[in-house]
């Protein structure tokens, strides 16, 4: 499995999210709103990148995501990425899944399905509080508030800490 090459064992692990303003809309075929921000940590820094009000891409910002010696961590991935690259055409290379990761390195199936949350219980053995107010707030705002950014910054951090662990573990 991708997850265990012993080739991507030492590489740095940066914790990534991204956020979106919700569509409240009902309608079935409502497009979703573009991505907001990008989170990224590493150790005890983060970075929330607000990707909706830049008038362009920074070339260091697509060269990180972009760099072999890097492993972006983050639970659902996939669809974070692949929502980067439909809404920005940004590319990020060198992804794993924390909940597959997780999945196989405790031998608990029922981690594939698995939210941060339930991952960061299991993995770092504490309760964190993820309030839907936050959750489901207008990311698109120009300033963002407190809360958001600490749930913004919790995100990526806890991430990145639940990937330390298992690395650790491997």
């Amino acid at each position: 499995m991708e997850i265990l090459n012993e080739s991507r064992l030492h590489r740095l692990i940066v914790g990534l999210d991204i956020e979106w303003k919700p569509n409240f809309n009902s309608s079935a075929v409502a497009a979703q709103n573009p991505v907001a921000t990008i989170q990224l940590c590493v150790g005890n820094y983060c970075l929330i990148y607000q990707i909706l009000h830049s008038p362009k891409i920074p070339r260091r910002l697509r060269n990180f995501l972009q760099n072999d010696d890097y492993r972006f961590l983050g639970v659902g991935i996939k669809s974070d990425v692949k929502k980067l690259w439909d809404d920005y055409g940004l590319d990020v290379l060198n992804t794993v899944d924390l909940r597959e990761w997780a999945a196989v390195e405790l031998e608990k199936k029922d981690l594939r399905t698995a939210g941060l949350k339930d991952l960061v219980k299991e993995i770092v053995g504490k309760e964190i509080v993820k309030p839907k107010s936050v959750t489901m707030s207008d990311w698109d705002q120009r300033r963002l508030s407190p809360k958001q950014i600490c749930y913004a910054c919790l995100d990526a951090y806890l991430s990145f800490e639940v990937g330390r662990i298992l690395s650790a573990w491997y």
